[in-house]
């Protein structure tokens, strides 16, 4: 028996290079996650405003306790028992909602804004990239009607990639069916506050992200409808790098406001403290 034993050491797990940084999508540069995280998800060199959940959206916007959901059972439809060379959607609908929770690619619900009622559908690009099905549409429908009922102001906050191919034209009927359901608020004088955040994209920027009585969009948030390359080659010509920005947009007209992530509450408690006290 030796006189001396040596113990055993185990070497350290290795960090992972992706469990300390995080690389903009808009400048590239690397941000130690617990900053970025700290930060809300906005970059700190340039202040893109990153993708982020309904969870942490809600958390940011609604009094705490205040959210109650509408729907929330209500799953996407396969009517047309779509499949690629992907697989059957059906199973990517389920594999998503194991993944994410989420039944659809929109929240919605009604709650409080530093104490006043509002009606609320967020958009989650967890979901299929934040695509506009039918499920989707209907619950921003449904939303619509609740508000409608109660006199109540609506806020939708876009997050999506577009129309949902897997549904084909009935995707594309949730486009005039939403805007139907917003055109109802507006007969009635009720506000309609749509807030777009990256991305904002196809078949939803072209109907009801773009109708609000006031549009507010966060930071080099990119919106549009068609891609950037597409544009290019049928128009032939080289388009602006900030072509397709928040910043573009509010330049040119179509938004009216450009908000940053920490301020959007209270920015949407001033629209509505102005709409109640007509």
């Amino acid at each position: 028996m030796g006189w001396f034993s040596k113990r055993k050491r185990t070497a350290p797990t290795p960090v992972k290079k992706d469990d300390i940084w995080v690389k903009c999508h808009a400048c590239t540069a690397h941000v130690y996650r617990e900053e970025w995280l700290s930060n809300l998800k906005v970059c700190p060199k340039c202040n893109f405003h990153d993708r982020i959940s309904f969870q942490e959206r809600l958390g940011l916007i609604i009094d705490d306790g205040s959210f109650h959901e509408f729907d929330k059972d209500l799953k996407a439809p396969d009517p047309l028992k779509f499949v690629d060379a992907k697989g059957r959607y059906a199973d990517k609908t389920r594999q998503t909602t194991e993944k994410t929770g989420l039944n659809e690619s929109v929240i919605t619900g009604r709650g409080k804004i530093h104490g006043m009622r509002v009606v609320l559908a967020i958009m989650d690009f967890r979901f299929l990239g934040g695509s506009l099905g039918s499920g989707t549409g209907e619950k921003i429908l449904s939303a619509a009607r609740f508000a409608l009922k109660h006199k109540m102001p609506y806020i939708v906050i876009s997050a999506s990639g577009g129309a949902r191919m897997h549904e084909g034209i009935l995707s594309l009927m949730q486009m005039a069916k939403t805007c139907a359901g917003i055109a109802q608020l507006h007969e009635a004088g009720l506000p309609y506050i749509s807030v777009l955040t990256h991305p904002t994209t196809g078949g939803v920027s072209a109907s009801f992200a773009m109708v609000g009585d006031v549009n507010i969009a966060e930071p080099k948030a990119m919106i549009g409808f068609a891609g950037r390359r597409v544009i290019e080659q049928t128009i032939k010509e080289e388009l602006p790098d900030d072509f397709q920005t928040a910043e573009y947009l509010l330049e040119h007209g179509f938004i009216d406001h450009i908000v940053q992530r920490t301020e959007m509450k209270d920015c949407l408690y001033r629209i509505l403290q102005y709409w109640s006290s007509k």
